[in-house]
C-alpha cells in the first residue's frame, strides 16, 4: 500500500516571490498593479519630536492636524524597521585611529569604538524609514474600464500599460504636491522614489540581507 503524499517524490520550490506578488510592473517612478491600479511612493524624512520646545510642538501638532483635514484621497504610512549591521562604521574608526599620531587622541578612539561595541552588544541597532504611499484605484479608470478590465484580460495589465501610467500620472501627481506642501510646514521633506529605487526597495523587502556578526577579539 502507498500513501500518495509519501510516495510523491520531492520537487524542489522554483516559484518566485513575484508570481505572488500584485505588481505586474514599474516604470516611469510608478508602481503598476495588476487589477490597472498603481500607486506612487515617497520616502520621508523623520523629525525628533521630543527635542522640539513647547511651542515648536504645538506648532507641529496644528500643522499635522491641517495635514489630515486637507486630504481627500486615501494614504498609507508604512514604517520599515532594520536592524543595522555597523561592521562597515567599525573598520572606518579603525582606519581613522591608525592616522593618528597623538596618544591621547587615538585613546579616545580606542574608548569610543569600545563604547560603541559595548552600546550594540547590549541593544540592537535599527534604523527606521518612513513612506508614505499614495494609491491609484482601478475604479478611477472609470467603471466602465473597471468592468471591461474583470471580464477580459490579456496579459499582466488589463489595459496598454502607457494608458494606465497616463491616468495614474494625472491623478496621483497634484496628490503627491499636496502632499510634499502639507509636509513641509512640518519640517518633513518628501522625495518620490525612482524606478530603480522601488525595485531595489521591493527587492530588499523580500530578500532581506543577513546581518554579519563581528566576532570578539581575544586578548
Amino acid at each position: 500500500m502507498k500513501i500518495p503524499i509519501i510516495s510523491t517524490p520531492d520537487k524542489p520550490l522554483t516559484a518566485s516571490s513575484q508570481e505572488f506578488l500584485p505588481i505586474a510592473d514599474i516604470t516611469d517612478d510608478i508602481v503598476l498593479y495588476r487589477d490597472g491600479g498603481a500607486a506612487l511612493i515617497m520616502e520621508s524624512t523623520s523629525l525628533n519630536f521630543s527635542l522640539l520646545s513647547e511651542k515648536e510642538q504645538e506648532a507641529v501638532i496644528a500643522a499635522y492636524a491641517a495635514l489630515i483635514n486637507s486630504l481627500s484621497f486615501a494614504v498609507q504610512i508604512v514604517v520599515r524597521t532594520k536592524r543595522k549591521d555597523i561592521t562597515s562604521y567599525i573598520n572606518y574608526i579603525d582606519e581613522n585611529a591608525q592616522k593618528i599620531r597623538n596618544p591621547k587622541l587615538a585613546q579616545l578612539m580606542q574608548g569610543y569604538k569600545a563604547f560603541i561595541m559595548e552600546s550594540v552588544k547590549k541593544k540592537n541597532v535599527l534604523g527606521k524609514k518612513f513612506y508614505i504611499v499614495i494609491p491609484f484605484s482601478q475604479l478611477e479608470l472609470g467603471v466602465t474600464k473597471a468592468l471591461f478590465s474583470s471580464t477580459r484580460r490579456k496579459g499582466p495589465l488589463p489595459f496598454p500599460k502607457s494608458y494606465v501610467v497616463k491616468k495614474a500620472k494625472v491623478v496621483l501627481y497634484p496628490r503627491r504636491d499636496h502632499l510634499i506642501r502639507q509636509t513641509g510646514r512640518l519640517g518633513i521633506r518628501l522625495k518620490q522614489l525612482t524606478t530603480n529605487e522601488l525595485i531595489e526597495l521591493f527587492y530588499s523587502v523580500f530578500n532581506p540581507e543577513i546581518p554579519t556578526v563581528k566576532k570578539e577579539e581575544t586578548q
